[in-house]
């Protein structure tokens, strides 16, 4: 995916969401629930102001960010190698947000009818699926990827870890996805469990690496 089609499909994302704050503003409540416990009970409400336009804001501060990140990397031609990889992402998490925000909008309009968790694990699982098959396409950069002292001190042990992290983040997927069927604290364990295992795994499996290569 190019580069400025993926503003393109951002920029419309956040205006689709924007408009729909917009127009169900008379039918918000002026205090908006925000945050979700694990047992898909509110716990955090915020004004109705922030609860319409703080996502979009935030699509639009992440775009920004994105855009900026392959100008300022200093190896920014590894970024180059796999930037339609990279713009798929950003379209994807953009896309993440508006599905986030528009359950939230629902929510706060009287569909509550559903649990937040099962319905948001399935996007995550999706998510973590997609940033698996980019860093498998990853070159070094200071930015984006898995990044240890060992990974960006060495192509070869940046590969190798981006491989197996790239199977680890795409099974912490459809771990995650398979979690959305219990709900609940169960779901919570789907989440975050494969995801703290896989990144101390690859932290480990990183400097395994560059020991072995040092003494190649």
């Amino acid at each position: 995916m190019s580069t400025r089609k993926t503003v393109v499909i951002v920029l419309a994302l956040v205006l689709v969401s924007t408009l729909a704050g917009v127009l169900h503003w008379n039918q918000l409540p002026n205090s908006m629930a925000s945050h979700w416990n694990i047992n898909d009970q509110v716990n955090g409400t915020m004004p109705k102001f922030w609860g319409v336009f703080l996502m979009p804001l935030i699509s639009l501060g992440l775009l920004l960010l994105f855009i900026l990140i392959p100008e300022i990397d200093p190896l920014k031609a590894n970024i180059a190698k796999f930037r339609e990889a990279f713009n798929l992402f950003i379209a994807f998490m953009i896309l993440f947000l508006t599905y986030v925000y528009g359950l939230s909008l629902a929510w706060n309009l009287g569909f509550t009818n559903f649990k937040m968790s099962e319905s948001l694990l399935p996007a995550i699982g999706l998510l973590f699926i997609l940033i698996g098959f980019m860093i498998r396409k990853a070159k070094r950069n200071f930015f984006i990827g898995i990044r240890t002292p060992w990974t960006l001190s060495s192509d070869k042990v940046w590969d190798e870890t981006h491989r197996v992290g790239s199977w680890l983040f795409m099974s912490s997927g459809l771990i995650a996805i398979i979690g959305s069927f219990f709900g609940g604290v169960i779901a919570f364990w789907f989440i975050f469990a494969p995801l703290i295992a896989s990144t101390v795994f690859l932290v480990v499996y990183s400097y395994v690496l560059y020991q072995r290569e040092a003494k190649a």
